[in-house]
């Protein structure tokens, strides 16, 4: 069966390359990778049906007061004062 598809250059002349090396015809690379292509889904939702991977939670013995809660401003802040700490303590060394 004839059809026209628009494809990518770049996509097309690596598969006329890969027919040349391979000594095929074009139509037969095409067709052979289209193949592939349709059966990767199965593959695909085989990976989608495995269950997640969570991630340990971690529960405080006494609930942070909320003048204490983290914000990302709050992080930021103190990851910068312990970075600038840091320097200070190896500039001493």
């Amino acid at each position: 069966m004839k059809t026209t598809l628009d494809l990518p250059d770049e996509l097309v002349r690596t598969m006329k390359i890969m027919a040349v090396h391979e000594g095929r015809k074009f139509k037969d690379v095409a067709a052979e990778i289209f193949r592939r292509g349709l059966a990767q889904p199965e593959s695909v939702s085989a990976a989608a049906r495995r269950p997640r991977v969570k991630l340990p939670l971690i529960r405080c013995k006494h609930p942070a007061a909320p003048a204490q809660e983290l914000t990302p401003d709050k992080v930021a802040n103190l990851l910068l004062k312990q970075d600038v700490d840091w320097t200070h303590e190896a500039a001493r060394r």
